[in-house]
């Protein structure tokens, strides 16, 4: 194992794998392949301070089996872009082998057109920051796997859902058939799973709270775009259960419908961020 592999596998423990067995204890003990997310806020680990809040990518370890290390290099307010330019997917391609898998999702943050560090565009700039992903991926002999980005809480006075990524998502479609990469369509999946449930259910599944609700959030909070831990399950069980190229998932917990919210781990600090 080199030694950037050891540094990234430490610096995600803690808050990566269900039940707290750190990564790089998990990796030790019984080596397989490695899940690594490359994201934004949506997907992010977050810490005790943020509680109840959490990513999809926190939560993704409910799903696999305890032997499967995933990780989570999300980071809040990143896009293709800026992931890229900051460094980001550098750490991962320097730790990334061969057989693992690098999940990448973009397009909340690459929606700001108007912020040069974060911005791109649909068809040019972020198709082409997403094959440096790939390309990279493909190169150390991993597996990379495109995942649209999940869809926002957005409902009309009427009550009806409605999408908010514009051609995002399509233009990562696009790019999965022309680059033959896997697919796992979220923003579809996750704007079913809206819809279904209607305006007022979402908040359970969205960070929701009332005033008083939680000492992290004193004065309450409304927020359409990220999750509860109840939430992130509950994405990171679309993830995980449209995603035949995950390593070790264990569909025991895919089928259990009443994964409680204290299953994730929240670490001291975030990972992604320390």
């Amino acid at each position: 194992m080199t030694l950037e592999r050891r540094t990234l596998l430490r610096a995600a423990a803690g808050g990566a794998v269900a039940g707290g067995l750190g990564l790089a204890g998990a990796a030790q003990a019984a080596p397989r392949r490695t899940v690594f997310v490359a994201g934004d806020s949506t997907a992010a680990t977050y810490a005790v301070a943020d509680v109840p809040r959490a990513g999809w990518g926190q939560a993704l370890p409910v799903f696999l089996r305890p032997q499967t290390p995933v990780v989570n290099e999300a980071l809040s307010g990143a896009s293709s872009k800026s992931f890229a330019d900051l460094g980001r997917l550098d750490r991962i391609l320097a730790a990334i082998r061969p057989g693992d898998v690098l999940l990448v999702s973009f397009g909340h943050n690459d929606e700001k057109i108007e912020d040069p560090a974060r911005g791109t565009d649909p068809w040019t700039t972020f198709q082409d920051y997403l094959r440096r992903y790939l390309d990279g991926a493909r190169a150390a002999g991993a597996r990379p796997v495109l995942v649209t980005p999940v869809e926002r809480r957005r409902f009309t006075a009427a009550g009806e859902p409605y999408l908010s990524h514009g051609e995002y998502p399509d233009a990562m479609r696009a790019l999965a058939t022309a680059t033959r990469t896997p697919l796992i369509d979220l923003t579809a999946l996750s704007f079913a799973v809206w819809g279904r449930l209607g305006a007022e259910a979402t908040k359970e599944y969205f960070l929701w709270l009332d005033a008083g609700e939680s000492p992290n959030y004193p004065a309450g909070v409304s927020d359409n775009t990220h999750f509860q831990a109840h939430g992130a399950i509950e994405v990171a069980r679309l993830v995980a259960a449209a995603a035949w190229m995950i390593p070790g998932r264990d569909h025991r917990a895919l089928h259990d419908p009443d994964i409680p919210g204290d299953s994730l781990a929240w670490p001291a600090t975030r990972p992604a961020e320390s």
